[in-house]
């Protein structure tokens, strides 16, 4: 085999976080009539049919990216978690300080800091380690919000949403056995409901997924920042987001171990400690900030019909 003519594999998908939809091809080009047919969205401006055809399941190529997907998931769970891990304590915390510092010379306020500081350079690596392949979503609020917002097909959306869960059940079962006890708590996905009603927590975990999916678009998906951020510096600014948003949603309520943002990182810890209750937050209110987002997303759309490809 002669590897001078060896060349990366890359595939085209406008749902490549990090990427600013630089990676895709024109859909007006007869060039690309095949691949479109089996990768509709591999460009821009995908039809709704396109976008429901089942006939994607059986394309052998996005199970081996549902394959990644597990992996990438599974690694960037596992770290973030192990970094947040506490032992969880009967006691009602109290955020009350013992200097003029305040609350931010607290424990409440130096977890998070580390903890969100660890989610950014994470995520920042996973996405350089596995956009090329898959688009490195790790993340269901990441792949429904693409889904939503028309940028991926509903196989692959299924794909991935099967893979991440699959994913993070792993990181779970790694975590407990690491930790010795299902004993523990997580930052973002604990919740004392002594303190935090189910329904003020939902309202927190949807409005910080909201912001959360607002602010990816923007700096890693939004086709109009490519020049501006390009494929290096966006995938630090995605990271920077999550970073963000889970640092500023962990330390002012009491009771709030901050925001999830990711589903399938809450589910890891709930399979590690045995599903309580408010299980259902994360994923609920990440998906109802995800059908938010699309419908903004529908009404001002990146892309004009005129506009094939980048």
């Amino acid at each position: 085999m002669d590897m001078t003519d060896a060349k990366p594999t890359i595939q085209p998908f406008t749902g490549r976080i990090g990427g600013n939809q630089t990676l895709v091809v024109d859909r007006n080009d007869p060039d690309n009539a095949n691949l479109l047919k089996r990768v509709p969205d591999a460009a821009p401006l995908m039809t709704l049919r396109e976008g429901f055809n089942l006939r994607g399941l059986l394309e052998f190529d996005l199970w081996k990216f549902g394959f990644i997907e597990c992996i990438g998931t599974m690694l960037n769970i596992f770290i973030t978690a192990w970094a947040s891990i506490k032992h969880p304590t009967n006691q009602i915390p109290t955020p009350t300080p013992s200097s003029a510092a305040g609350i931010y010379s607290t424990a409440i306020f130096l977890g998070p800091t580390v903890g969100s500081l660890v989610n950014w350079l994470t995520l920042t690596l996973c996405i350089f380690t596995f956009s090329n392949v898959t688009g490195s979503h790790l993340n269901p609020t990441i792949t429904l919000a693409t889904f939503f917002a028309r940028l991926i097909t509903l196989p692959r959306a299924l794909i991935y949403l099967a893979a991440q869960t699959l994913g993070g059940a792993l990181a779970g079962l790694i975590l407990r056995a690491a930790y010795g006890s299902p004993a523990f708590a997580v930052g973002g996905c604990s919740i004392d409901t002594r303190l935090v009603p189910v329904q003020e927590a939902f309202l927190l975990e949807f409005i910080f997924c909201l912001i959360l999916v607002f602010f990816s678009f923007g700096v890693g998906l939004d086709p109009r920042q490519g020049r501006l951020f390009g494929a290096a510096l966006s995938p630090f600014l995605v990271g920077m987001a999550l970073g963000v948003v889970s640092w500023a949603s962990a330390f002012t309520r009491v009771g709030f171990g901050g925001a999830g943002l990711n589903p399938a990182r809450c589910f890891a810890v709930y399979v590690a400690t045995g599903f309580p209750g408010y299980h259902w937050v994360h994923w609920v209110a990440a998906l109802a900030a995800c059908v938010g987002h699309g419908f903004v997303y529908f009404c001002v759309p990146p892309w004009s019909a005129g506009l094939g490809g980048v």
